[in-house]
């Protein structure tokens, strides 16, 4: 099966999200028509620069992945949002920040840029920095000297990603030990 015409249906579901759409069958149904009249033409445009099959089994096996990264994903937004909103609002303003060094098991640049931003996505952290010859992120959080409750939900996201993106290690191995974390105390 040719992949530009699956990721201009993509792109018309991404246009739906983007647009914002109020949730109603006919609402939805316009827009996702606008989305695919802008989509496969630029799916098809862009074609060169993908590949021209669509491995569709292939696919299909990653969706459980994905989704559940998602959902992970979802839940680490929303503690995180409540988190700050509470050491905004707490009189004693308790954040601790600190740059904690987490090793990757991931190696395609996909996979690392996606966890990154799921990072940077989360408020009270941040990815500041990556080293390709120790493939390792550098973040910083507001509760950074909790180190396991900061790298935790990072792990999760990097299990489901070693599946999503294909990638040669398994969820069932075990992350490199970090070399030491950049902050002080």
């Amino acid at each position: 099966m040719r992949r530009w015409p699956v990721v201009g249906v993509v792109l018309a579901v991404l246009w739906l999200f983007v647009r914002g759409v109020v949730l109603t069958p006919e609402r939805l149904a316009e827009e996702f028509l606008i989305g695919l009249a802008v989509g496969v033409p630029l799916a098809y445009v862009f074609r060169r620069f993908y590949a021209s099959e669509f491995a569709f089994a292939g696919t299909l096996r990653v969706v459980p992945s994905t989704v559940a990264y998602l959902l992970v994903f979802v839940r680490e937004l929303l503690v995180a949002n409540l988190d700050v909103v509470y050491r905004v609002l707490s009189p004693s303003l308790p954040i601790d920040p600190d740059v904690v060094a987490i090793p990757l098991r991931v190696e395609t640049d996909a996979a690392i840029t996606t966890i990154a931003n799921s990072i940077t996505l989360t408020p009270g952290t941040l990815t500041m920095d990556y080293n390709e010859e120790t493939n390792t992120l550098y973040v910083h959080g507001i509760t950074g000297r909790d180190r396991e409750s900061l790298v935790e939900p990072i792990r999760t996201w990097e299990d489901y990603a070693l599946v999503i993106f294909d990638e040669e290690a398994s969820p069932d191995d075990q992350p490199p030990t970090p070399r030491g974390d950049v902050g002080g105390d």
